[in-house]
């Protein structure tokens, strides 16, 4: 078991596990949906197979540029830990009780299902022929709030997709950051990235307007629903958390991408989605 959590960098699940809360309450609380344990449950482990699914057929399909790149060459397929076939397997699996879990969820949620997971395993191939691999990953993890507003009401809404294209944003954006490693070695292997095709400075411009409209996203819901103090606090920890990991990295300096990448996303997406269930809370006891 914990080999297979580390061929998905189960850490990683920090990014949009949160946000796929923020869509669940937002449904109780903005469209009168009524809280499920078994519906808050059955959208934890759609939110779990769908992201081992998408990393372990990532891993899976980068077996052979992993092994090239001194970065990713001890990542478990091409060490060893794991072989290939297993992790298709798994793959697979987790495929099945994904859609398994949806149709216990709702129609909509199960119909929709096969098109969710094309977004998020067809992520994979994306980087063999377009600079725009960047946003499909952050189109994968925008699925989570709208995804668990659907789980409740069964329906889309604009709040959601607020949050959604928020995600969209700012995960696009930071993995930019994240690829500015393997400029060089994507451009010999030819494949594509906005690194590898603009150059690092050119390319954290590119993660700076993104992150500007993730901002903007995050904004925009304070216009179109009651938001108290606490969504404030998260708000200025979120775009705070934004412009640090700006200014941890440079294109002339990289020592700190890694900081970047995990620890201020992190802490970015944890405590915005914390202010978020607690404004709804504070405001039930006003």
């Amino acid at each position: 078991m914990k080999k297979y959590f580390s061929l998905v960098t189960f850490s990683h699940t920090i990014f949009a596990m949160p946000f796929a809360f923020i869509g669940f309450f937002l449904a109780i609380n903005t469209a009168g949906g009524e809280f499920s344990w078994l519906k808050l449950i059955l959208m934890v482990l759609c939110m779990v197979f769908a992201r081992n699914a998408a990393m372990a057929f990532n891993r899976y399909l980068d077996r052979d540029i992993d092994a090239k790149n001194p970065r990713t060459k001890v990542r478990d397929i091409p060490s060893g830990r794991i072989s290939a076939q297993n992790a298709l397997v798994f793959t697979i699996a987790n495929c099945a009780l994904f859609i398994g879990a949806t149709f216990f969820i709702n129609p909509l949620c199960f119909w929709l299902s096969p098109i969710a997971l094309l977004v998020v395993l067809g992520y994979s191939a994306t980087k063999r022929f377009t600079a725009l691999c960047h946003l499909v990953l952050g189109l994968g993890l925008s699925l989570a709030p709208i995804g668990a507003y659907l789980v409740v009401t069964g329906q889309f809404a604009v709040l959601p997709v607020l949050f959604s294209l928020a995600v969209l944003c700012w995960v696009s954006g930071f993995d930019i950051i994240y690829a500015l490693q393997d400029e060089d070695f994507d451009r010999e292997e030819k494949l594509h990235s906005i690194p590898s095709y603009l150059g690092k400075k050119r390319a954290l411009n590119v993660s700076n307007i993104l992150h500007v409209f993730a901002a903007i996203f995050v904004i925009i819901p304070l216009f179109l629903t009651p938001l108290s103090l606490p969504y404030y606090v998260g708000l200025a920890i979120f775009i705070g958390m934004l412009i640090y990991q700006h200014l941890l990295v440079k294109p002339n300096d990289l020592s700190r991408v890694n900081f970047a990448f995990m620890t201020t996303n992190g802490i970015a997406s944890v405590a915005f989605a914390l202010c978020f269930l607690f404004d709804i809370y504070y405001r039930s006891i006003l």
